[in-house]
């Protein structure tokens, strides 16, 4: 079978890339921004604060927790999240590395 396209490119380029597609919804971003606010969380919470469904909050939850933004325990019926602080940091550190590559165009001839 022939190369697939992400063979192109760096682990660090992949991994960024998963990070930023798993970042890509609006509904994954407010419940990063829930859990981050509150530390963490009942899946319930964040039925009450989106106001989606539970089914469409759990594909949410699902792909956050497939790229290991977040982790999850639970306890009979209670499955409580918060954010992977590890993981978190990992993200963090590729974007601001590619962000901090920035250089103001101000500064020089620039398209």
């Amino acid at each position: 079978m022939g190369v697939t396209k992400t063979d192109l490119f760096t682990d660090s380029q992949n991994d960024m890339a998963l990070a930023a597609k798993a970042l890509a919804h609006p509904a994954r971003v407010a419940i990063i921004e829930f859990l981050l606010k509150s530390d963490s969380c009942i899946n319930g919470d964040l039925v009450n604060e989106l106001g989606l469904a539970q089914a469409t909050i759990s594909q949410h939850l699902r792909e956050l927790k497939d790229i290991g933004i977040i982790q999850g325990t639970i306890e009979g019926t209670r499955v409580s999240y918060c954010i992977n602080a590890k993981r978190w940091s990992e993200i963090q550190e590729k974007f601001n590395k590619i962000f901090n590559q920035f250089r103001d165009p101000s500064s020089k001839d620039c398209c």
